[in-house]
């Protein structure tokens, strides 16, 4: 091809080389908000350098090549001995040891370390978000755990290490380990209490073998599963370890890996216990109450997850848009785009600011703020992850058929953007939990209602949001079929007030305007003219001042 036929003109550079972390001003300030002077110097060091190394050409290599390499499950060795091992790309393992190491399991004793890990998780994961799972269990194992003081003191130091070690040998050999989970079950799915998995006590104490099947196990890789399986007691939550303490392994049978829309850097399994030994954690008959913390620390990284997917789709598209020309003009400089973009912009700040409120009150710990987690996390998880997908298409769309090119790494993020309201809980289930716990713990509501009340007066909009809020929440007619209804309002008021007190006016002005006004129409990109929209473009920008 003649090289005057082949000029490459109005093509956008890489949005690469730059600080994810201080690049986003919701984020950033999110974290000086919540952490005390005396801790944030340090914590913005981490933060930094985390922020840089996700957004370096290295990290974006690494994501791209773990997704295009996904794990693959070797059942037997080349002798025929069941091994019951995933193999996974290199990348995939200098991803999980650079988080491991900058302390994305560790949130749990040191301080501010809610708002320090989630940060981090937010960043870290804009370079490749399949190996947040591994994370995320692992961290989520800790609460768990501490209900027997004797598991915890064999485990948390390494379940919070700041090393990772590949390969399945013993724990106390090991400097990390990571855990995975498996509750589900073929016949019941979200129902657990249906699960058929058994458990046979055994001669020592707390020690018993397990029979049954698990349809989906996060991370199969792991050192150890925190499982549910009944008991003669009832449901009752175990620590499965993969290799037992004589260094044999343990009964595991992977019997294939899922075959997934996304996430594919990831495994998750189906897996048979038969005679697999198993140490009790908690009650007989309380597995629920035992594991329930792991899952509700679960649910806000789906929360700090799915923000961190649309800060990166949204940050993209700004930036395609900052950089291509088009009828004359920059497309950023263009009044409708510039409303698709600010309109996703405020999205992805409002999801931020939100997941960055609820760790921090993991890290204050205090009888209010426990009340106030019971209802704001199933709401924020309902909400946030469902705004996920449409976010990213949306903002796959800004980039046009460069965006759905795998090369731009767009599709890759619409393909996972679904996963966080699947995860842990779908959509209805969360609905009825915040349900629940309307019916069940007046506190919980009352500690909500304190939380959004904070930024009364200050915007008529909101105002009007919490009164009409307050009159939902009095109906009690036809509450489940409404549940998806009543909670959105209440994770939109709950965002309203947050933005109110602490964005820029452009910013809340704007989604109070849309979300909470309703002078929004059902697609993105229809907010007022009247609102400053280049402002909120401009603070969204992917570009450190």
């Amino acid at each position: 091809m003649a090289a005057t036929t082949h000029t490459v003109t109005n093509q956008v550079p890489p949005l690469v080389g730059y600080d994810v972390y201080t690049a986003d001003r919701a984020l950033s300030e999110a974290v000086e908000r919540h952490i005390e002077p005396g801790v944030l110097p340090g914590a913005q060091e981490e933060l930094g350098a985390l922020g840089r190394a996700a957004g370096s050409a290295q990290a974006q290599e690494w994501g791209a090549q773990a997704n295009e390499h996904p794990p693959v499950l070797r059942t037997h060795d080349r002798y025929g001995n069941r091994i019951d091992e995933v193999e996974f790309h290199p990348s995939w393992h200098r991803l999980l040891g650079h988080a491991v190491a900058a302390g994305l399991t560790d949130a749990w004793g040191r301080p501010a370390g809610h708002v320090r890990r989630a940060a981090g998780f937010l960043v870290w994961t804009q370079a490749e978000a399949g190996h947040g799972c591994p994370l995320s269990m692992t961290h989520a194992a800790v609460p768990a755990l501490r209900t027997d003081p004797v598991l915890a003191a064999e485990w948390e130091p390494q379940l919070t290490s700041y090393v990772y070690e590949e390969g399945l040998r013993p724990a106390p050999e090991k400097a990390g380990v990571l855990f995975g989970m498996g509750m589900t079950e073929k016949q019941g799915g979200t129902d657990v209490r249906s699960n058929t998995t058994r458990a046979e006590p055994l001669s020592g104490e707390g020690e018993y073998l397990l029979t049954g099947h698990k349809w989906f196990c996060s991370a199969p890789m792991s050192d150890g599963f925190l499982v549910l399986a009944q008991a003669p007691g009832g449901l009752t939550c175990f620590l499965v370890p993969r290799v037992l303490p004589d260094g044999t392994r343990n009964v595991f049978a992977i019997q294939r890996l899922k075959d997934k829309l996304g996430n594919k850097s990831n495994a998750s399994g189906e897996v048979e216990f038969d005679g697999t030994w198993a140490r009790r954690v908690g009650e007989e008959g309380r597995g629920v109450r035992t594991i329930i913390e792991m899952v509700a620390a679960t649910r806000l990284d789906c929360v700090v997850g799915s923000a961190a997917l649309m800060r990166q789709a949204v940050a993209q598209a700004i930036h395609h848009a900052t950089y291509r020309s088009a009828f004359g003009g920059l497309l950023t400089d263009k009044p409708l785009m510039r409303n698709v973009l600010a309109d996703l912009a405020l999205e992805s700040e409002a999801a931020t600011v939100l997941a960055m409120r609820l760790a921090s009150a993991y890290d204050t710990d205090t009888e209010e703020e426990r009340a106030f987690l019971r209802i704001a996390v199933p709401a924020a998880k309902y909400w946030v992850t469902k705004r996920c997908t449409p976010v990213v298409g949306e903002a796959l769309e800004c980039l046009g058929g460069n965006g759905y090119v795998e090369e731009s790494g767009m599709p890759r993020l619409l393909r996972e953007a679904p996963l966080n309201s699947i995860w842990e809980g779908s959509g209805n289930v969360q609905a009825l939990d915040v349900l629940r716990a309307l019916q069940r713990e007046p506190q919980a509501l009352d500690a909500f209602l304190r939380e959004v009340g904070k930024a009364r007066g200050a915007d008529h909009r909101l105002d009007a949001a919490i009164k009409d809020l307050l009159t939902e929440l009095a109906d009690l007619e036809g509450i489940e079929a409404r549940a998806r209804r009543l909670v959105e309002r209440m994770a939109l008021v709950l965002q309203g007030s947050l933005l109110v007190r602490w964005a820029p006016p452009e910013v809340s002005d704007a989604f109070c305007a849309s979300r909470l006004g309703r002078d929004w129409g059902t697609a993105f990109g229809t907010l007022p003219h009247s609102l400053d929209l280049a402002s909120v473009v401009a603070r969204a920008r992917p570009v450190a001042e």
